[in-house]
């Protein structure tokens, strides 16, 4: 059984979310301020958190910096903030997912077990699988059904650093700064032209990707 920590101020959402997270045989704390969350998290540590961001005493930006320096578990952003600020701020301290109020139930709950099946902490992969290719990051080789399939320095950088963090969104302005470095951080568009092509090299279906995903605005994540 999972155990799910919902940090939230509104008395009405937490039992809305309890008696649903509960019916799912999820086992559920509540926590109705930053620090009763920190607390919590510190106490018992949960397999995944709910948090949201307008909290009475602390930012949950704050939350997720602090739960972050000594857990890596997944963390759901559930928030009326829908700015795009507030998404990158969330994704930059280590938010796994960034949903916004009102939501539907199902697919938070589709959310929650997403993130509950990827690994419990960022690791390198030295092997990986895109649709029907194998990845070999310590080969230097990617081998389709049909043979190798060749890609770039660029490209293999790019493949690097995103499954260094498998099911984890990365900003696209780290990745252009790991990439090309600091000065490329404004220049969105290398991205949108690596990924069309690291697709349409690996993706089954490059116009329907499973694996190399885009978070609009916000950046990318490898999907295993």
């Amino acid at each position: 059984m999972s155990h799910i920590l919902v940090v939230d101020d509104e008395p009405a959402l937490l039992r809305t979310l309890r008696i649903n997270l509960q019916a799912r045989h999820y086992s559920v704390l509540t926590a109705a301020t930053g620090q009763e969350a920190l607390d919590s998290a510190g106490q018992a540590p949960p397999d995944a958190i709910l948090l949201d961001l307008g909290l009475p005493d602390l930012d949950g930006v704050n939350v997720i910096v602090g739960i972050r320096s000594t857990l890596s578990v997944p963390i759901i952003v559930l928030t009326g903030r829908d700015g795009i600020e507030d998404k990158l701020r969330a994704f930059d301290a280590g938010a796994d997912d960034y949903v916004t109020k009102p939501f539907i139930v199902d697919e938070l709950m589709a959310r929650l077990r997403a993130v509950l099946r990827r690994p419990a902490a960022p690791a390198l992969q030295s092997a990986a699988r895109i649709g029907p290719n194998a990845v070999d990051l310590d080969a230097g080789t990617v081998t389709g059904p049909d043979g190798p399939v060749r890609l770039t320095p660029t490209e293999w950088r790019i493949l690097a650093l995103l499954l260094a963090n498998p099911g984890r969104l990365v900003p696209g302005r780290q990745i252009l700064t790991e990439v090309w470095g600091p000065e490329a951080e404004s220049r969105g568009n290398y991205l949108r032209v690596y990924f069309s092509g690291l697709r349409r090299k690996l993706e089954p279906d490059p116009a329907r990707p499973r694996h190399l995903i885009t978070e609009p605005g916000i950046g990318y994540r490898y999907e295993p």
